[in-house]
């Protein structure tokens, strides 16, 4: 089973981004599916999280901003992200618990910048 992660780039404060998440491989159930952050010199943290049935839970620094979505039929995840700050640059990580088991995709490095 794999997750990968795309969507990453530059971008103006004030822009917008799509991140995509794909789980492949032998899948049964994907259960609870989530993006997480790191920015240089900082944890890891939660962005989003979203369940099967559609359950969404965002960072408050991200409310209002961003939106999680699924596609169970693909095994796909999205989080669109809108009025970027500099402070939402950061590698981003798509996270999945799929058949009970927790899987980390690869990152993909988003940068607010000027």
């Amino acid at each position: 089973v794999q997750l990968q992660a795309c969507g990453g780039g530059l971008v103006q404060p004030g822009g917008s981004l799509r991140l995509s998440c794909a789980a492949s491989g032998s899948i049964f159930t994907i259960n609870v599916m989530g993006w997480y952050r790191q920015a240089p010199g900082k944890q890891r943290e939660l962005v989003a999280s979203i369940t099967r049935g559609g359950y969404t839970n965002y960072a408050d620094s991200v409310k209002g901003r961003f939106t999680i979505s699924r596609d169970n039929a693909k095994n796909a995840m999205y989080l669109q992200m809108n009025s970027l700050k500099p402070e939402d640059t950061a590698v981003y990580y798509c996270s999945a618990n799929i058949d009970l088991r927790p899987y980390w995709g690869q990152g993909t490095l988003v940068t607010v910048s000027s």
